[in-house]
């Protein structure tokens, strides 16, 4: 009887263990994708003024910003 609480509670801890791991991944995934975003933004950036593709991106800000300004009124 001893021997099914002991594993049942060795099967309990194993899936709190997963679940932890699992949080702690998807959290430093995100911490990398947002500094990954602030490096690579401003890249971007630069490179759409030396390509010319600030002609192509003045009509989808003013498309976002008018959806933004939408999304906020309603």
């Amino acid at each position: 009887m001893l021997d099914i609480l002991i594993l049942i509670l060795f099967c309990w801890l194993f899936f709190k263990v997963i679940v932890l791991c699992l949080k702690a991944a998807w959290s430093l995934t995100k911490i990398l994708a947002t500094i990954l975003f602030v490096l690579a933004f401003p890249a971007l950036i630069a490179c759409l003024l030396f390509t010319g593709g600030i002609l192509l991106m003045l009509p989808v800000g003013l498309m976002a910003g008018a959806l933004v300004l939408l999304k906020t009124c309603t």
